[in-house]
């Protein structure tokens, strides 16, 4: 039986309220819309819902029933409209980002307190991970926009620049010789190098350059985070190869300085990631206005 949703509608608030009258009013009806509208649902059914009264309407045996399922779908329906309203207003509702540790430090950090500021009712989730990792995440439907290091060539996704970084060396004071050396790839093999342990686009990126060039780069030692990159640096354990911007701090306070290489190293591009065809989430949607 194929009912319309209006036809309900009306006959909840005719029970509500006891008057065809007022349903009317509630509806922005008029009262022989009301009474046609009864009829057809009383119709269809093949049962009267209705019998008059002094005072109104009240519901027969049958209508008291039908009554009792109706009213609490429409509670159902006004608690879903309500929620509607509530994520469109960005009053609730998540945010699931994939990116980098360093990333989502060095860069997205402002981005999310000013977010959560604005729109305290939204829950932030935030997945850590590869470039690789992150596009799984993304197409196993776990985050909802991913900001990872491009190119990023996939059909199925849609990636727009957002910023430049600028990779390379840096020492600690263990190496302060090196401060006004201009270094080939060679000669700086011949010292310790630091990398990212993990399968980062940043770290496929510096060895698919030195091997263009013909050397092959095995890092001396390999951590699991930026952080560690930069202290292990500072430490006089090796050179780490981090981005500039993420060093920024230390290489103005001096506890660390920029290798100078023969060999300019290209810049890297910071990309917001999503499916394509599939539509944003309000929160999603609006943080990416933020960030672009």
């Amino acid at each position: 039986m194929n009912i319309n949703y209006d036809l309900y509608k009306v006959f909840y608030w005719a029970a509500k309220t006891g008057s065809l009258t007022q349903a009317a009013k509630v509806l922005y009806l008029t009262q022989p819309s009301v009474s046609h509208a009864i009829k057809q649902l009383e119709d269809s059914f093949g049962i009267t819902l209705f019998y008059r009264n002094p005072k109104g309407v009240a519901l027969t045996q049958e209508g008291a029933i039908l009554y009792s399922y109706i009213e609490r779908s429409q509670i159902l329906i006004s608690l879903a409209e309500e929620k509607m309203a509530a994520l469109k207003n960005l009053d609730s509702g998540e945010l699931r980002i994939g990116g980098s540790d360093s990333l989502f430090k060095h860069y997205l950090l402002p981005y999310l307190e000013d977010f959560h500021e604005k729109h305290p009712g939204i829950k932030l989730h935030l997945n850590h991970g590869t470039t690789p990792e992150i596009i799984t995440f993304l197409k196993e439907g776990k985050i909802d926009l991913g900001v990872v290091r491009m190119p990023i060539v996939d059909p199925q996704l849609e990636v727009t620049e957002s910023i430049q970084l600028q990779d390379c060396f840096v020492a600690g004071a263990r190496y302060a010789e090196l401060k006004d050396t201009v270094l080939s790839l060679s000669k700086l093999l011949q010292y310790p190098v630091i990398l990212f342990s993990r399968n980062s686009r940043a770290r496929m990126a510096i060895t698919e350059l030195f091997q263009s060039y013909g050397y092959p780069l095995k890092p001396e030692i390999e951590v699991g985070s930026v952080d560690l990159l930069i202290e292990f640096a500072r430490k006089g354990l090796g050179i780490s190869y981090v981005t500039r911007e993420f060093v920024a701090k230390e290489l103005e306070e001096g506890s660390l300085f920029e290798i100078r290489l023969e060999v300019e190293l290209p810049p890297s591009h910071v990309g917001i990631m999503i499916m394509r065809n599939m539509p944003l989430s309000m929160a999603a949607s609006r943080f990416v206005e933020l960030i672009r």
